[in-house]
């Protein structure tokens, strides 16, 4: 029998039956609860007019995640709080400190985009006390804004820690403290047996365990995984599919966690993008700024690593740097035991994966950082934030007494599927690594694709690039360039 959704809506808990799974949170708030605040834009993610924020449990604290309503699909906030800017002001009428910056700061213009900041702006409230301009700016790049311009939401961000702080801060039509009081509430919403919700044939399955997961994917093979929904929500919103068969593994214990092992990290499949790349930062901090570009804070809070690897689409921006690491997916099925498959080899061809029938991913396996590794990653597209990558190259050069011990190049956007540089790493393999090996390798990297023309790039130009950033990589790397990993160092070296 099916159940009804419950969660806890800007404070309020609210159960929900009668509604395809398939439905978005952004049309139960606006066409259900007519909480019209929460805006569409663009209906992908792209622009932030829908930001919400949802709060959930995260062992013995509570997380506070901005995400974007309109590709959420309404089944996946079982027993979760999500707040919308209605919440904001108190039962009284009183503003928050973030609406109140952003009238102090005349952020606001035609008013269309001021929901989604106001909510990206609240969830930055919530996790940081003195954010850095970077950090503003990142957590300000999933929303757009066609007329006011960002100087003055910027400076809203930071006037909104200067004024006094909503205690015991209720959200609107809430009996409780909210901040204090959450993480009780939320409790008392969990469920003893696996979510299974169904409506007009329509059903979403979400399995506690991988054993229930493997049970049933094998009894229902044509049903479609989903974790961060990131993608396939975009199935609904934009080629309006009908997806009647749904099971989701973000309630999957085994498949949310991250574990350190003694041969490096284990991240689920239900780790989010925001915690998986966290983690991985720790070990490669070089990859910290094509990972703030991957994509925006609410896209990173709701999307998955393993997603985008299972995607398998060429110009995904994760497989490229974890085929340099050496990256494996470890597969799982009912039919045999936990299979691992190196991720270089697990695109036989476009959008085609090295998955067997009732196999699914269960996680991705990083090994650990060797000795004298030399790493860079670098992100080309037309903008610098949201965009899509027109060539995307990581090296991993292990580097031994001046001598190249081991090379691991991945690519994006060059082939058909990621690609590992195969060729040039033969270049590399035993080389010193000085400015002529690193220039007959840039030649041979130049020639080893045969990339194709669109719209973000010509093929020419995508050659020409790969071998100039084997190039970037070994000047930055062997000390002859003094060029900052980061664009907010090199914006900073400038002013300075």
């Amino acid at each position: 029998m099916s159940e009804p959704l419950r969660f806890l809506l800007n404070g309020e808990r609210v159960d929900v039956a009668g509604l395809p799974p398939q439905t978005t949170l952004l049309e139960f708030l606006r066409d259900e609860r007519r909480l019209t605040g929460t805006k569409e834009g663009c209906a992908e993610g792209d622009c932030g007019a829908c930001t919400v924020v949802i709060a959930e449990r995260a062992g013995a604290r509570v997380a506070w995640k901005p995400v974007n309503a309109c590709i959420r699909l309404l089944p996946s906030l079982d027993g979760k709080a999500v707040f919308t800017v209605e919440s904001l002001k108190s039962p009284r009428g009183e503003l928050h400190p973030v609406q109140q910056a952003l009238v102090e700061c005349h952020a606001s213009q035609c008013g269309f985009c001021t929901p989604g900041f106001a909510m990206s702006l609240f969830g930055l409230y919530k996790t940081a006390t003195a954010p850095s301009r970077a950090a503003v700016d990142d957590a300000l790049s999933g929303n757009l804004c066609r007329c006011t311009g960002y100087r003055p939401i910027v400076d809203a961000a930071q006037r909104m820690y200067t004024l006094p702080s909503p205690t015991g801060w209720r959200a609107a039509g809430t009996t409780f403290a909210v901040d204090d009081d959450i993480g009780a509430h939320l409790a008392t919403m969990e469920r003893t047996e696996p979510l299974d919700y169904a409506h007009a044939g329509a059903r979403w399955s979400a399995p506690r365990t991988v054993a229930e997961l493997e049970a049933l994917f094998a009894a229902r093979p044509v049903a479609r995984i989903v974790a961060g929904m990131t993608d396939v929500a975009l199935w609904v919103t934009k080629q309006h599919r009908i997806l009647d068969d749904i099971i989701y593994v973000g309630d999957v214990t085994e498949l949310t966690s991250i574990r350190e092992t003694e041969d490096g990290l284990d991240i689920g499949a239900a780790v989010s993008l925001t915690d998986a790349v966290s983690a991985l930062n720790n070990t490669y901090p070089e990859l910290e700024e094509v990972w703030q570009r991957f994509a925006s804070v609410p896209i990173r809070n709701s999307a998955t690593l393993c997603g985008n690897i299972a995607n398998g689409s060429p110009i995904g921006d994760s497989m490229p740097a974890l085929i340099a690491l050496r990256a494996a997916v470890v597969l799982r099925s009912r039919d045999g035991g936990p299979r691992s498959v190196a991720l270089d080899a697990f695109y036989p061809a476009f959008r085609k994966t090295a998955l067997r029938q009732g196999e699914f991913v269960a996680s991705v396996r990083i090994p650990r950082r060797e000795t004298g590794l030399a790493l860079r990653a670098y992100k080309i597209s037309k903008r610098y934030d949201q965009d899509i990558s027109a060539v995307f190259a990581c090296f991993a050069i292990t580097i031994h007494n001046g001598s190249v011990r081991a090379a691991r190049i991945g690519c994006g956007g060059v082939a058909a599927t990621p690609a590992r540089a195969i060729a040039t790493e033969r270049a590399l393999q035993g080389a010193p690594w000085n400015a002529e090996t690193a220039e007959r390798a840039a030649s041979v990297l130049s020639g080893e694709f045969t990339p194709i023309d669109d719209m973000r790039a010509s093929a020419q130009y995508r050659r020409t690039v790969l071998g100039n950033l084997l190039r970037r990589c070994f000047h930055e790397t062997a000390g002859s360039s003094r060029a900052p990993l980061r664009v907010e160092s090199l914006a900073a070296s400038v002013v300075g």
